[in-house]
């Protein structure tokens, strides 16, 4: 079964953003308002973020442990989820070597 990872990349996103204007916000005018906004929504995004990535069975303990990073572990994690699992041999396959067919050749 597949899970989508669009609610994923939607809540690491929207970590990433609110973390940035809460920075911005706390450098420049630090309106109140502003700050009552954003920092709940970065602490729903990030705790979505986290029980999201370790709902996924697909999730190594590395990707679950990336996704506690604030602000950028969504992302982090939301990559290696998007990547495609390794084949079970490996990343290079053995070919056995060609035989030429009979009566080809000189």
């Amino acid at each position: 079964m597949t899970v989508p990872l669009r609610p994923l990349r939607i809540a690491a996103h929207t970590e990433l953003a609110s973390l940035v204007v809460m920075l911005a916000n706390l450098a420049t005018a630090h309106i109140p308002s502003v700050s009552s906004l954003t920092g709940p929504t970065h602490g729903c995004a990030y705790l979505f973020v986290v029980v999201a990535t370790w709902r996924l069975d697909r999730a190594t303990p590395g990707v679950r442990a990336v996704a506690f990073v604030p602000g950028v572990g969504g992302l982090l994690a939301f990559r290696r989820l998007s990547r495609p699992a390794p084949s079970p041999a490996g990343d290079f396959t053995v070919r056995p070597p060609e035989v030429p067919e009979a009566g080809a050749g000189p």
